[in-house]
């Protein structure tokens, strides 16, 4: 007997959770298709309100702004923004693409200042001098 109510208990709570999923896609494509519409009608408001003036384009309306908008993601991308792969991909980058200028140690650098005002100026006026010379 007690079993059978876990049974029954376990088949009810799977039910529900799969109608809750439900619920929530389809809210979810609900909401990716009035924000659709939005921000083409957003589009739609900016580029008649900019554009003419700016110049003198005619306004369009709302299919065409939705069109240009999707031109215009498809041409320059869709943002992808970060995300922990963008990190991974840096890494990676940093890992394999480093070159011998790079990597080198940059730890010397801190006496730069200090020697370019003692000997660098001087240094570097006698060396352009001597290109000089040479080119003539």
């Amino acid at each position: 007997m007690e079993t059978r109510k876990n049974r029954e208990r376990h088949i009810e709570r799977k039910i529900e959770s799969k109608v809750k999923k439900g619920f929530k896609v389809f809210f979810f494509i609900l909401l990716g298709i009035a924000i659709a519409f939005l921000v083409g009608y957003i589009m739609m408001h900016l580029w008649n309100w900019l554009m003419p003036d700016l110049f003198g384009l005619p306004q369009i309306g709302y299919w065409k702004a939705l069109g240009i908008l999707l031109l215009a993601k498809s041409i320059f991308g869709f943002g992808g923004g970060g995300g922990p792969n963008k990190s991974k991909k840096s890494k990676k980058g940093r890992r394999f693409g480093a070159t011998c200028d790079e990597s080198r140690d940059f730890s010397q650098w801190k006496y730069y200042d200090e020697f370019w005002k003692e000997e660098g100026e001087q240094a570097y006026i006698n060396y352009v001098e001597k290109i000089n010379s040479a080119k003539n």
